[in-house]
């Protein structure tokens, strides 16, 4: 597919390319049945073309310093360049015709100025019509492209937006922790959930909110924020993550999967639960990946809403839908046992194959 740097490209391209279709049919069409000697109709074509393509050059030159002007005086001035180009394009080519039968003298008959000027007015309507037709397509063509660009540039702000949006309560929690270890004396757990917690803000925050991530890098970032909560709860929290070794490579939402856990610890830990599970798993069906987080806590409400879902549940629908639109599936649910269940459905899909749709 060719492609141009600027429109000027693309209109010489069109303007050699029209004129030499031009020259081509006025000499399978007009010349050659006509019977008129080489030495008089090649010439004669190549300056008739050469004239034509003078003269729209011109014609180009007037129609963009009439752009600007009212429609009524624009329509008008347009009409009268058109005839007056096309006279003068009929002048050229009878003179020129005239001259290399070496008869300059001889008068056009009012049949002769009716045919020419109707083929020549035919011409220069044609090439104006295509002018403009090609001008309106390519503005149509530049809007279209800045209005993609706009939504993608909206989508990537959101999704950063998205991304950054840090649960305070975590955070607040997760210092509350740390402190009452230290309180303890518990240093050694005090330094190890701190340096946990510190990776966890490093990743969030210099990783591309606009990137995927392999499955073991996920899984990675999110056994580490698990190990953060278990140092909280001790032996009441348990975290079980599930995965094939072939999906390992498979490309997910950076950090899509920690404010599924995080909420499942906030709203579906009971204060009277001895022991709390979270597992979370990874399955393939066909040419999509399945993640799912299941808890044994409260579950969520029946007749679950949207509006009911909260930030984080919230945030991770928004990030799936701009990421994969009308490709995923984002269900909450409840499991047999009564937990909580939680259902991602996305494209499978592996850093090669990623790159090669780029």
């Amino acid at each position: 597919m060719l492609k141009f740097n600027s429109r000027t490209q693309l209109f010489w391209l069109c303007q050699y390319s029209g004129w030499l279709v031009y020259a081509i049919l006025t000499e399978l069409m007009i010349k050659l049945p006509g019977n008129e000697p080489w030495q008089i109709h090649f010439p004669h074509l190549l300056m008739d073309t050469l004239f034509g393509f003078t003269i729209t050059l011109l014609l180009r030159q007037l129609f963009h310093f009439l752009q600007n002007t009212p429609t009524r005086i624009n329509i008008t001035a347009h009409i009268i360049c058109i005839i007056i180009a096309c006279l003068v394009w009929t002048k050229l080519k009878w003179f020129t015709l005239l001259w290399l039968y070496d008869n300059p003298t001889q008068s056009m008959t009012w049949f002769d100025f009716g045919t020419w000027n109707l083929a020549s007015l035919t011409m220069l309507s044609t090439w104006s019509g295509f002018y403009y037709a090609t001008k309106a397509y390519l503005k149509g063509v530049e809007e279209q492209r800045k209005a993609a660009e706009a939504i993608n540039l909206a989508s990537e702000s959101q999704l950063k937006m998205l991304r950054y949006q840090l649960n305070p309560h975590f955070m607040f929690n997760s210092i509350n922790a740390i402190c009452t270890l230290i309180l303890q004396k518990d240093n050694l757990h005090a330094v190890s959930m701190l340096e946990k917690l510190c990776d966890l803000l490093r990743y969030s925050l210099y990783t591309d909110p606009l990137a995927k991530v392999t499955v073991k890098e996920e899984i990675r970032i999110l056994s580490t924020y698990c190990d953060i909560e278990k140092c909280r709860f001790k032996e009441k929290l348990t975290v079980n993550i599930v995965t094939a070794p072939e999906l390992e490579q498979c490309l997910v939402p950076s950090l899509i999967l920690q404010p599924l856990v995080e909420n499942s610890i906030k709203h579906g830990m009971g204060l009277e639960q001895e022991s709390y599970q979270i597992e979370v798993y990874f399955k393939s069906v066909a040419d999509k990946l399945i993640i799912q987080v299941y808890d044994s806590g409260i579950g969520f409400e029946q007749n679950l809403t949207e509006s009911d879902f909260g930030i984080g549940l919230t945030n991770c629908e928004n990030r799936l839908k701009l990421i994969y639109p009308q490709n995923y599936q984002f269900k909450l649910d409840n499991s047999s046992q009564g937990g909580a269940l939680i259902t991602i459905l996305i494209p499978k899909q592996t850093e090669t194959e990623s790159f090669s749709q780029a």
